[in-house]
């Protein structure tokens, strides 16, 4: 399968098995309409090819391109076949889990007004973890984890900030139980910034692998949707303090990471502007609610939001040009290794090596699924066993389980998508959220033309 266009003035052409990527001349690319799959290459280009692009190519050339075709296809490079259905038809992962996202607080200090979270309250009341709690499932997960070695939790919330103590306490104990079992923990913590203060800097610089800062884009657009209890807006507060923190991190091993809506259609302004205010991290990414709220993006999006992308590639490769880059996290793939197979095929994990666990000790798939009670799994309370129904669902799904994947050029980039997005529109983790696998498109070839370009110099 291949999936060519254009971008930044550039014929490209990926091979979405082998995952090679090729700019190629106006020859190759128009040719490559009429190599049908699966591909046999000839001794001499057929003459039904000379013969429907001799209007507008010279013969030489056309032979020439079509040597040039059938020589990457016999490298293995272009025109490939599936390697991959046979791994998906063996499937039988025995996972371990290796990754906690730990709700410290189920409290929030904002109340943004797209929340997912209801804002921090999870549809089940504002409470904090408590220290018992976190260690519980700190040996949870060295229990659970097998022979893995590494070991990632995310405090996440709500605010976590608003429970550091307890973020401090959970943070030395997994670093005792790992030098006792083995094991090398990394943290990382999500906040909105508002308690932010030097002693918390300090120890986040000194514990957490990374940061994730909870900033929208410009004054505007942040104070409309992310705003205190009393209705003030956050942005005044915690820029200063963010700008800090990042060059208190040499500008990396943080995100800035955004949300954008309808309000905001046109973010890549907001993008440019985080940019502008000297971040070097950052992620931005589309909202995903219900079309009853007016802030949730629709089809009828799309045409500008692809535009928006266009925009910010553009604006990306002009900068990193000049020498004044930034890293927008949809725009970062790795042409030259990428995730291992299985990780192409089956994603983040949810529900088998990453899950979610509330203040109360309750194990669900992931943050998002947090409060539906059909998704939960267990308690950190009782016992290492997790609901195997469960955990098979979500261990069974990859990309050959979705039927919608099947023909996709990008299903290896977004491993077919997050499923809570899937099962809260569709009721199915199998049956990705259509709107957000068009914006993944998009993000793709923009990511990939970017990497061309700095391939090519």
């Amino acid at each position: 399968m291949i999936h060519k266009y254009k971008a930044l003035g550039m014929n490209i052409v990926l091979d979405v098995y082998s995952g090679a990527v090729h700019v190629v001349d106006d020859v190759v690319y128009d040719m490559l309409d009429y190599c049908l799959e699966p591909f046999t290459p000839e001794a001499v280009c057929p003459e039904f090819i000379v013969d429907a692009m001799g209007d507008k190519y010279d013969e030489r050339d056309i032979k020439d391109a079509y040597s040039d075709i059938c020589e990457l296809a016999g490298a293995g490079q272009l025109l490939t076949d599936d390697c991959y259905a046979d791994i998906a038809k063996q499937w039988n992962k025995q996972s371990v889990v290796k990754a906690l996202c730990l709700h410290i607080a189920h409290d929030c200090n904002l109340r943004c007004k797209y929340c997912f979270g209801d804002t921090g309250e999870y549809k089940g009341g504002r409470c904090l973890m408590s220290a018992e709690t976190g260690r519980k499932a700190i040996d949870f997960v060295i229990k659970s984890s097998g022979a893995r070695r590494n070991i990632e939790i995310d405090y996440f919330g709500g605010e976590p900030l608003m429970n550091f103590d307890v973020v401090k306490e959970i943070t030395e104990y997994a670093k005792e139980q790992g030098k006792l079992h083995d094991k090398n923990f990394r943290f990382t913590i999500t906040t909105n910034g508002l308690l932010l203060d030097e002693d918390k800097q300090k120890y986040i610089n000194e514990n957490m692998s990374n940061v994730v800062l909870s900033l929208d884009g410009t004054k505007e657009t942040n104070d409309r949707v992310r705003y205190r209890v009393d209705g003030s807006g956050s942005y005044d507060t915690i820029v200063p303090k963010f700008q800090r923190l990042a060059e208190s991190r040499d500008q990396d091993n943080y995100y800035v990471r955004g949300t954008f809506t309808a309000y905001n259609v046109d973010f890549a302004k907001d993008v440019i502007h985080l940019a502008d205010l000297g971040f070097k991290q950052t992620s931005v990414e589309p909202v995903v609610a219900p079309d009853s709220e007016d802030y949730a993006l629709k089809p009828e999006h799309l045409p500008k939001i692809f535009e928006e992308y266009d925009k910010l590639t553009e604006e990306y490769v002009k900068r990193y040009r000049e020498g004044n880059g930034f890293n927008f996290f949809h725009f970062m793939v790795d042409l030259d290794q990428g995730p291992c197979a299985i990780k192409r095929l089956s994603g983040c994990g949810a529900g088998h090596e990453y899950l979610a666990v509330t203040p109360q000790g309750d194990i669900y798939p992931c943050h998002q699924f947090v409060g539906n009670e059909k998704f939960k799994m267990g308690s950190v309370y009782g016992g290492d066993e997790l609901d195997r129904d469960i955990v098979k669902y979500f261990e069974n799904s990859n990309v050959y389980t979705k039927e919608k994947c099947k023909n996709c050029f990008a299903k290896f980039y977004c491993s077919g998508g997050c499923s809570a997005n899937a099962y809260n529109f569709n009721g199915d983790i199998n049956k990705p959220y259509e709107l957000g696998c068009e914006m993944q498109k998009k993000r793709t070839e923009c990511a990939i033309a970017i990497a061309a370009v700095k391939k090519l110099g």
